[in-house]
């Protein structure tokens, strides 16, 4: 039979992934003490995905400041001690066949630490959580070169592509988002000026990486007068143009908001984004079986699938999916007994 979607090739760049499934950065909240290094945990995390044959493989939110962990049990890149650990992961994933990623990130105003945290503007998550402190430029100024210091770490641990985090209501989505972000300086007020902490930070990051580069947005804030679908069209069109290759189009998270969820229901930003902003994307969210999966990349509504819960349920899903579509996926060679 023909091989389906699901399961072709897709090439970005310099790299091609062998099929079209991508584990979604999920925290683990498992690094040791408060140093943000890799453990054993990690590693049989991340590698045992790669034996099931899932093409690519993304490491968690992985902080680019001490300051910028959701918890102290994330982990972390600010620092070269950490790229060991990370170049261990690496070597493991791509030993079974598929590649690595790892998303950069900065909680923002979502940190859950000791000490201050920081955000675009002094105002807190809900009435539970810390009051962030108002960024600086030169806060501004150390955490776009956090991200850029991130990136070359990232480059020696040997990942082949590297996503920028802009969702789920942490800093760089905090700078986008008129909910979160009432400054007045050429950091917020408009669309453009909101946009321009992601493009300081898109710009510094490729002066020292030139593979493959995602980010990570929530195209809706589900939120009256917050950012929408269309804002997204128009923010994906300027990373576009800034040399981004994929936008992984996730939702929410922003302010506390309720979300109507249903079987693929960010697949529309995703779909919207690639046709309107003439970008490649990747769809999320409550994606399940083989059969879901396949009429999204066959019907071109996104490039790749990102799995979350489905990956931490089972780590050999892509075998299921296989099955399930009728194609023979090749087994590990230790497991062709039992696959």
């Amino acid at each position: 039979m023909n091989t389906p979607a699901l399961f072709s090739s897709y090439q970005i760049k310099n790299v091609t992934l062998p099929n079209r499934i991508v584990m979604s950065p999920m925290c683990m909240y498992s690094a040791t003490g408060l140093d943000g290094k890799v453990t054993d945990f990690h590693f049989v995390h991340y590698t045992s995905r790669a034996v099931g044959q899932v093409g690519l493989i993304m490491v968690e939110a992985t902080a680019v400041l001490p300051q910028g962990r959701i918890s102290d049990r994330d982990l972390g890149i600010w620092n070269d001690e950490h790229i060991e650990g990370l170049r261990r992961i690496v070597n493991g994933v791509h030993q079974y066949g598929s590649k690595a990623a790892i998303q950069l990130a900065h909680a923002g105003r979502k940190a859950e630490l000791d000490g201050t945290i920081y955000a675009p503007s002094a105002i807190p998550f809900n009435e539970d959580m810390k009051v962030p402190t108002e960024m600086s430029k030169e806060d501004i100024e150390e955490t776009i070169n956090a991200f850029k210091e991130g990136a070359v770490r990232a480059k020696a641990a040997g990942f082949d592509i590297i996503e920028i985090h802009a969702a789920h209501g942490y800093l760089i989505n905090e700078f986008l988002s008129p909910l979160t972000n009432q400054r007045t300086d050429e950091y917020g007020g408009n669309e453009e000026k909101r946009y321009q902490f992601l493009k300081e930070v898109i710009q510094e990051v490729k002066t020292v990486w030139d593979g493959p580069l995602f980010v990570r947005i929530s195209a809706s804030e589900y939120a009256e007068n917050g950012t929408s679908i269309e804002t997204f069209i128009t923010y994906a069109k300027w990373m576009k143009e800034q040399g981004i290759d994929l936008i992984d189009c996730s939702s929410g998270g922003v302010v506390p908001a309720p979300i109507h969820t249903f079987p693929g229901y960010q697949v529309r930003f995703a779909e919207r984004i690639k046709m309107e902003s003439e970008i490649a994307t990747g769809a999320v969210g409550l994606i399940t079986s083989g059969l879901q999966a396949e009429e999204i990349v066959q019907n071109g509504r996104a490039d790749v699938i990102f799995l979350g819960r489905e990956l931490l349920r089972d780590p050999y899903w892509p075998r299921l999916a296989a099955n399930e579509l009728g194609f023979t996926l090749k087994a590990p060679a230790q497991y062709e007994t039992g696959w």
